[in-house]
This record gives structure tokens, C-alpha cells and sequence, in this order.
């Protein structure tokens, strides 16, 4: 498995979705995933520290699982299918493990609110992870990255409100 953490959420404004950026913790790669506004703001609103009036869903969860002397132990984006990404939540219930299926918005949501690490599957990373380069379209060993492999993320990274990047 492979720890990352929440780099950015970000705001498609051609479209109506919303991104989530994960970051390798201990290395150059990063995921994109696309998640619905609610989730977006969930997430954002505990990075950012933001206080709310009431608590939000996954803010309600979490507070449910501790109530039962439970703790989020990790979440795992475990599979792709198609352009479809899957979680786990692993739970640690009173010494007994709970895994519970999740999208990966909300098992990100309710990572960052209970301080426990982001897992991805290296299969995952491997298939749709990217590594940002600035001075070319290489790999990160020198070769070539395959044309339609950057055909996905040219598309991804021309929607993007790039005036939102100084905001994350």
C-alpha cells in the first residue's frame, strides 16, 4: 500500500464536478479523483480548518464510530474499474477490525476528520497516478509517456480553475 495525502480539492468550472488531488506522501505521484460537490466541500472544510454550525455527515460518522469505542484505523482506494474508483474503511471496533465499502470521497472525508492515513493500492497508482512534469512529457525514467496515457489528464488539467491554486 501506498500512504498519500490530500494535496488539493479542486473546482471544474466547465463542468459541475469537483476533484480531489492525492499526493504520494514519500514520492512525486498524484491522483486525481473526481467526487461530488458535498464530499468537495467536506473535505475542504476540514482542511481549511473552517468551523461549521452544525456537523456535517461525515463529521455525524465519526462521531457515531468513536461512540462505540471504534477508530478509523486507515482507508484504502483499493480498485479502478473503468473511471470508476473504490474504497475500503478500516475500522478498529473495541479490537475487532471492520472493513466497510466506501467511495473514496467519503472514506477521504473521514480520514481527514479522524487523522487517519490514506492508503492506495499500488495496482491504482500504478494504473492512474501521474507525476507532474514540467520540463517535457517524460516518465519519471527518462522514456516517453504513451500519447494516450496524457490524452486523460491534458483534458483533466484544461478544465481546471487554475485562479483556485493560490486558495488550496
Amino acid at each position: 500500500m501506498i500512504e498519500m495525502i490530500v494535496d488539493s480539492v479542486r473546482v471544474n468550472l466547465i463542468s459541475p464536478s469537483r476533484v480531489v488531488v492525492l499526493k504520494e506522501r514519500d514520492g512525486p505521484r498524484y491522483l486525481a479523483i473526481v467526487i461530488g460537490q458535498g464530499e468537495a466541500d467536506a473535505i475542504a472544510v476540514k482542511l481549511q480548518d473552517h468551523e461549521v454550525p452544525r456537523p456535517l455527515t461525515h463529521d455525524l460518522l465519526k462521531q457515531l464510530i468513536e461512540s462505540v469505542q471504534g477508530s478509523v484505523e486507515r482507508v484504502v482506494v483499493t480498485d479502478l474499474v473503468d473511471t470508476t474508483f473504490f474504497a475500503t474503511i478500516v475500522l478498529d471496533m473495541n479490537g475487532s477490525r471492520c472493513e466497510l465499502d466506501s467511495r473514496p470521497s467519503d472514506a477521504i472525508a473521514l480520514a481527514v476528520r479522524a487523522n487517519a492515513p490514506i492508503l492506495v493500492e499500488p495496482s491504482v497508482l500504478n494504473e492512474a497516478g501521474f507525476e507532474p512534469d514540467v520540463s517535457g512529457e517524460e516518465s519519471g525514467d527518462g522514456e516517453p509517456v504513451a500519447e494516450e496515457k496524457l490524452e486523460v489528464f491534458r483534458e483533466f488539467i484544461n478544465q481546471l480553475d487554475l485562479d483556485d491554486l493560490e486558495k488550496s
